[in-house]
């Protein structure tokens, strides 16, 4: 199957383009205050899961751990699971993530720290997905 991963700004339609692909989805999403530790629990129904919300997780994990290093890992290590699990199961993940800054670099660090995290999992994520698709004002490309 293979993991997918839909990139792009706030309010793009991102969502939209995720429903229109597939039939049956379980969402596990910040936004409804479900941890990214948690992800498990939506494994287990027949849909494809899709998690959104990363730069919430994000935000918590940097409240929790000071050392950015480490809060990079953890989230590495959350994409490697689903990557296997996925291939282990033959169930589909999709990863809903936030394009941040388009270059403008935040003045204050803990916006900075944000922004350089989500940066480096969305690297992290592309490696490791078989399809990437960015999208912008409701329309998408897939760009691997």
């Amino acid at each position: 199957m293979g993991l997918q991963l839909v990139v792009g700004g706030a309010y793009s339609g991102k969502r939209n383009i995720i429903r229109k692909q597939y039939d049956d989805l379980t969402w596990h999403s910040a936004y409804d205050k479900r941890p990214i530790m948690n992800w498990k629990s939506s494994f287990h129904s027949s849909s494809a899961i899709v998690l959104e919300g990363w730069e919430e997780w994000i935000k918590h994990e940097l409240e929790t751990y000071a050392d950015l290093e480490k809060v990079k890992m953890i989230f590495f290590k959350i994409i490697d699971e689903f990557s296997e699990l996925e291939k282990k199961y033959d169930k589909k993940i999709i990863l809903i993530m936030l394009e941040m800054g388009r270059g403008i670099v935040p003045l204050n660090e803990e916006d900075r720290n944000l922004r350089d995290i989500s940066g480096w999992i969305l690297q992290y994520a592309t490696k490791k997905a078989e399809t990437v698709q960015y999208c912008w004002h409701g329309l998408y490309k897939t760009i691997k």
